[in-house]
């Protein structure tokens, strides 16, 4: 083994998996690589080509750059386990009228459980990934803090990761632009790597299109939900919709509705089938309520502190004060929010540093 240890790195094929794996093998780390697939567009009902993370392409790029560099891959197929927990999830909480957010499940419950639990296995003291972000230690805790290049900054999907899978996690590209990772590719002589297309779709919903995966997922949907009401704050009806769990809050585009202004989705309700609209002044909000949060600076907040709060991945952030109350986060908003998404995941920052972050709740 070397002195440096060994290192589980996940591989998806793509450029950043890949050079975080070549630059830990060249620093003197015992390098094994490993492939996971998650999920397969078949089981989606799409008749469109594979492509991505979990496409039979992707798997043979990372086994070939591997090879190259006499390093060991495997691959892990974790379809069952990834099926039954982000999916299942992902359609449950859509028939509960919110937004999930797949990508923070997966890494939070998964993706990280599964290489952890492999790295046992093969005697890895750590685990890498490609993800743009850094991790340090400071008062005894593991702190993540965003990657030096903004525009791929990672840090908002980590933030349920636990202080003991941090502990053992390495993040080589965080102090990097991709720009410098596209081009150490093209020095390894991977030009077709740096060139690759990058998906920012859900992997299982490779069209982008979740309403039809929705429908191929409960075939019965579609014929349960058509026909709800579109109603105004004040619970006057305005018209027809095709089934509450086809909206999402904050939604303007698509909801086939003239009221003779912009409206927006303020509010699901799935016990009735109803979707509520206004205008956007209607759509702000100055707090928020948090669930199911996991600290990661801090082991607790005893009092509010200030932080600056992602309500979605590319949210520039707003300040806010936030405390602990029991089991949530309270979060008053310094300047009133549009578009707070039950389901979605609020983060908090302090400075470049991941305090934190939950599941944005009703109540």
């Amino acid at each position: 083994m070397s002195k440096k240890g060994r290192v589980l790195v996940a591989m998806s094929g793509g450029v950043d998996s890949s050079v975080a794996a070549v630059m830990l093998h060249e620093q003197g780390y015992e390098v094994i690589g490993i492939t996971m697939k998650t999920w397969d567009y078949a089981s989606s009902g799409s008749s469109s080509k594979e492509t991505g993370c979990c496409s039979l392409d992707s798997i043979n790029d990372a086994r070939a750059l591997a090879v190259s560099y006499g390093f060991p891959h495997y691959i892990l197929d974790i379809r069952e386990e990834f099926g039954n927990f982000v999916i299942d999830n992902f359609v449950e909480e859509y028939l509960a009228g919110r937004t999930p957010n797949p990508c923070v499940l997966c890494n939070t419950h998964i993706k990280w459980e599964a290489l952890i639990k492999r790295a046992n296995h093969l005697d890895c003291e750590f685990i890498a990934t490609g993800h743009y972000a850094n991790i340090r230690e400071e008062n005894n805790r593991h702190v993540i803090s965003k990657g030096k290049d903004e525009n791929k900054d990672q840090s908002y999907v980590l933030w349920g990761v636990s202080q003991a899978n941090l502990a053992r996690t390495m993040l080589p590209l965080g102090k990097f632009h991709k720009s410098e990772i596209k081009q150490m590719a093209i020095d390894m002589g991977q030009k077709e790597l740096a060139a690759k297309s990058e998906s920012y779709e859900i992997c299982f919903v490779p069209d982008n299109d979740y309403r039809a995966f929705l429908k191929h997922q409960v075939p019965t949907l579609e014929k349960e939900v058509d026909g709800g009401e579109f109603v105004l704050t004040d619970g006057t009806v305005v018209g027809k919709h095709k089934g509450y769990p086809f909206y999402t809050v904050g939604q303007r585009k698509g909801l086939e509705i003239a009221l003779g202004e912009p409206m927006f989705v303020l509010e699901i309700l799935p016990e009735t089938n109803r979707v509520v609209l206004g205008k956007i002044d209607e759509l702000q909000r100055t707090q928020a309520i948090v669930r199911g949060y996991n600290l990661v600076k801090y082991a607790s907040i005893p009092e509010s502190i200030e932080s600056l709060t992602k309500i979605r991945y590319k949210d520039k952030g707003t300040m806010s004060l936030i405390q602990e109350d029991g089991d949530k986060i309270l979060v008053d908003f310094l300047e009133p929010v549009s578009g707070l998404a039950p389901g979605q995941s609020a983060v908090f920052y302090e400075g470049n540093d991941l305090i934190g972050g939950g599941i944005i709740s009703r109540s």
